[in-house]
Parts: structure tokens; C-alpha cells; sequence
């Protein structure tokens, strides 16, 4: 049987992607063969296409998530037979395909309350969820947190996990559509459209000292706003660049006692025992209802419209591709 795959050329706009039928090999020793059922993806899929964050060698394929059936069990595998329902996140990038032979020990079994596409669509931006809220700063009952964009499909799950955690969470969101949506995933406060004074709005809703912590996927000017909305001694966190390049932030901004982070869910994911620790995180908050809502689905073979549509952000939560 053949099947799509989709090729990265170089590093440019979303002319460079082309889609080639392929034959996936029997899986070598360790391995697992899965059959995609749904592919999730992220800015960091956007990252990888533009070249701000290069692959090794072109042509490439990208995509960092994805879930399926396992289709065929390769040699010294025990944990896993043909038929198991199955879901990956993280390095090695390569999902943009409709069948993947991957490492066994970077698959994890999905429980029957978990679809492949909620998979999909959640699983690495649950990861990172993990990572951010619990390793990167440590977010408990009474902590104050900032959270751009949130009812994207990263965001709507910082959201719903600060809030489990009894944190009182501030949004910022586009518009009154979008407010609505971050409202129902639990948001405290509110901060509507690209226009509204962060940094004032924050202060007047903290009683003028600012969040423990911010964190900021938005990336432009941005970042300057959510370093100035953080209290003395909290932390701003970038994890991403929708809006455009970071310009560089003066030292100066980071006092008094500011931290500035910049944290990866890829080199966390890198080290086995760390990805297992936050994909088992990940499926635990699934299964309590931290998800992120599907935006909107595309063949795979449309990948170039679902990065067209990643990159206006129009779209409220995630955007799979179904092979």
C-alpha cells in the first residue's frame, strides 16, 4: 500500500510543501509502525517550514505530533501489538505522513476516553502545558498568571490546567469571540483585542503589582509588555513568535529581580525519562477534560492551507490534518 507524504523542499512560504505517495518500510528493531489516524499541528510546524528553527537537511518533513493504530510491531517490541491505539508528541519531527515507523519507547497507549484526534490536537501543547506550569515555575493555588492568547489551542489549555490548579488566570484574546470561548475554559479575567493596554489592564486587575508569572506566545513587542506586567522577583516566559522576531529586550527591563525564561518543550522531550514523565501528565489532564477544542480539519494533503490558516489566526484552537 502507498501513502502520502508531505515534503518540506526549503525553508520559505507554504509553496515549498509538495505532497509525494510513499511506501512506509516494515519497522526495524524497536520500532512501531503506525498508521495516522490524526496529525496535529503548531507553530513550532510553522517555525520549521520558515527556517527560524532549521531542519538538518532538506527535503525534510515536519510535524511533531500525531495519532493512530499501530499497524506492525517491529523486532524486541513487547509493550505494543498490532491493533493498539497509540499517540506520539515531540522529537523526532517527522508526522506529516500517513504512516510513520517510530521508536516504541516514544509511542504512549491511549485510553479508551481519549480520541485519536483529541490526541492529536492536545498532546504536545499538553506537554508543554506541563513543562510550563510545573517545571519552568512552579503554579499553585493563589498564583496570578498571564496567558496570551487564550483561547488558542496551547493557550486554552494553559488555561483549563492553571485553573485546575486553583491559579487565578488573566487572558488576553483578540476578540469578543474569543473572549467568550476563553471564558468558558475558565479564565478569571479578560483582556479584549490587539489594541488594550496590557501592562495597564494587568496592574489595575492586580492591584498594581503585576502576575507571579506571564506567558508569551506572541513574541514582536509583545514580550517588552508581558515582561513590564510581571511583579518584582515573578518571571516572563517566551515560548514562541507568532506576531514576528523578538527584538532584543534590555537587561534593564528585568529589574528589579525579574527572571526572563526560555524554555523547549523539544530539548525537555529529548531526554526519554523527561518525555514520559510529561506525556503521562499530558493523557492525565486529557482524561480530566484538559483539552484543547479542534478549530479545524484538513486532508492531509492540504497541509498548506491548514498553515495558512495557523498563521491569520482566525481559528480558535487546534488544526489537524487527517490522512
Amino acid at each position: 500500500m502507498t501513502d502520502q507524504i508531505i515534503w518540506l523542499n526549503a525553508p520559505g512560504d507554504i509553496t515549498q510543501f509538495h505532497v509525494e505517495h510513499h511506501h512506509c518500510e516494515p519497522p526495524g528493531d524497536g520500532e512501531i509502525k503506525i498508521r495516522h489516524q490524526a496529525i496535529g499541528t503548531n507553530f513550532l510546524d510553522v517555525y520549521h517550514r520558515k527556517g527560524i528553527y532549521p531542519m538538518p537537511s532538506y527535503p525534510a518533513v515536519i510535524g511533531a505530533e500525531a495519532a493512530g493504530i499501530v499497524e506492525d510491531v517491529g523486532p524486541g517490541v513487547s509493550l505494543f501489538q498490532k491493533g493498539d491505539r497509540v499517540a506520539y508528541a515531540g522529537p523526532p519531527v517527522g508526522a506529516y505522513r500517513s504512516t510513520r515507523n517510530i521508536a516504541a519507547e516514544r509511542a504512549i497507549k491511549l485510553p479508551d476516553a481519549v480520541s485519536a484526534k483529541t490526541a492529536a490536537s492536545s498532546l504536545l501543547k499538553g506537554m508543554t502545558a506541563y513543562l510550563l506550569l510545573n517545571k519552568t515555575y512552579n503554579v499553585r493555588a493563589g498564583t496570578q498568571v498571564l496567558i496570551h492568547a487564550a483561547a488558542g489551542g496551547l493557550g486554552s489549555i494553559l488555561v483549563r490546567w492553571a485553573r485546575s490548579l486553583d491559579a487565578t488566570v488573566i487572558g488576553t484574546v483578540g476578540s469578543s469571540e474569543k473572549a467568550a470561548l476563553a471564558a468558558s475554559y475558565g479564565a478569571d479575567h479578560l483582556i479584549v483585542g490587539r489594541g488594550a493596554d496590557i501592562v495597564a489592564e494587568v496592574k489595575r486587575l492586580t492591584n498594581g503589582l503585576g502576575v507571579d508569572v506571564a506567558y508569551d506566545g506572541i513574541g514582536g513587542d509583545t514580550l517588552l509588555k508581558s515582561i513590564r506586567s510581571v511583579r518584582p522577583f515573578g518571571m516572563a516566559v517566551t515560548i514562541g513568535q507568532a506576531a514576528g522576531a523578538i527584538p532584543p529586550v534590555p537587561v534593564e527591563e528585568l529589574r528589579p529581580g525579574k527572571a526572563l525564561c526560555h524554555p523547549s518543550i523539544m530539548a525537555w522531550c529529548a531526554d526519554v525519562g523527561q518525555y514520559r514523565e510529561a506525556v503521562l501528565a499530558a493523557v492525565g489532564a486529557m482524561e480530566a477534560g484538559i483539552v484543547s477544542q479542534i478549530g479545524a480539519e484538513y486532508r492531509l494533503a492540504d497541509v498548506a492551507k491548514a498553515h495558512e490558516e495557523m498563521e491569520s489566526g482566525r481559528s480558535a484552537g487546534s488544526i489537524l490534518l487527517i490522512p
